[in-house]
């Protein structure tokens, strides 16, 4: 593979990250267990059309599956779905790699539901869910303003999932609260007070008017219609000074759920040189995930930045703002 320098332009407009570094880390926590690593890229950044980053991308999974020995069936059974000959929107396929020291990484693939024409977005998770078996499934999703991604779990995981992303603008804590499908359901209480941490909210009555929040909802039986997991993502780094109040922030739902370990800082450490007060973005989301039978995780996404840091916001930050 040509070495590229990290001084030219990077290889094309990624929707990954906000400089385009075809990179993300994230770092997930739960009580009494080591921290789990994953990488998310882009194996196409890069190709001359979105269409060619697709099927490199696809390219990259079979390779991976012939190497470590997994199946791409579910991937298989909705390629058309996702993969058409000219596909739309903001990306063609991200991969996921769950790093476990010793062992063959868990894989997890990010398709676009917008693939064929975003006035297809519903009709195309739809019809990937009754095609994977959760026949029901699309129903019990709450309201959306946008399907931004549709992950399945492929290789070695103890239940592999099928999650749909879905996008809420103007979101409040109260509705937040009121997202999950599950049965039976996180307490809204704790799903509002994982919002109010995150988004830095002063009142109970905050919303997020710019970057919209997310919900992911995970199937794995394919015998009930409802969601096994729900997760609430707030894109910390639009509401936050810099990146010093997003960690404090991470510590805080961290020790609340149990989770005292100094790791999150150390992770920043370990991206880059900078003090965390010098920029915003290195953490680019906080989420809360909720798993049937399992304790609360906490997972916090780290941009790489290897094209560029985005300053602190001196004056102005995109609080969340009261809805009257």
């Amino acid at each position: 593979v040509p070495e590229k320098s990290l001084a030219l332009p990077p290889p094309n407009r990624t929707f990954l990250s906000d400089d385009h570094t075809p990179v993300e880390f994230s770092l997930s926590f739960q009580p009494g267990a080591a921290p789990a690593l994953r990488v998310l890229l882009e194996p196409g950044c890069g190709a001359d059309s979105l269409a060619h980053n697709g099927r490199v991308g696809l390219e990259t999974v079979r390779a991976m599956a012939k190497r470590w020995n997994f199946t791409t069936g579910p991937l298989d059974a909705v390629r058309d779905l996702f993969l058409p000959r000219s596909p739309q929107g903001p990306l063609a396929l991200w991969c996921a790699l769950e790093l476990r020291p010793g062992g063959v990484p868990k894989v997890k693939v990010y398709l676009n539901p917008a693939a064929s024409g975003p006035e297809r977005t519903v009709e195309t998770v739809r019809e990937a869910l009754y095609r994977l078996g959760h026949r029901q499934a699309f129903a019990t999703l709450p309201a959306a303003d946008g399907y931004p991604f549709v992950a399945l779990d492929l290789g070695d995981w103890e239940e592999p999932q099928v999650k749909v992303y879905l996008r809420h603008d103007d979101l409040t804590a109260g509705r937040a609260g009121r997202l999950s499908r599950m049965d039976p359901s996180p307490h809204p209480a704790a799903i509002e007070d994982f919002f109010l941490t995150a988004a830095g909210a002063a009142t109970r009555v905050a919303r997020l008017d710019g970057r919209p929040g997310l919900t992911c909802h995970s199937f794995t039986d394919t015998g009930t219609a409802r969601p096994s997991g729900f997760t609430l993502h707030i894109p910390v780094r639009d509401y936050a000074r810099h990146d010093g109040e997003a960690l404090a922030r991470g510590v805080s739902v961290l020790s609340r759920y149990g989770v005292g370990s100094p790791v999150l800082g150390r992770a920043l450490a370990a991206v880059t040189g900078r003090r965390p007060e010098d920029g915003v973005g290195l953490i680019a989301y906080l989420a809360l995930a909720h798993q049937q039978d399992r304790a609360p995780r906490v997972t916090a996404y780290l941009s790489s930045e290897a094209y560029a840091v985005r300053p602190p916001a001196v004056r102005e930050v995109r609080d969340p703002v009261a809805v009257r």
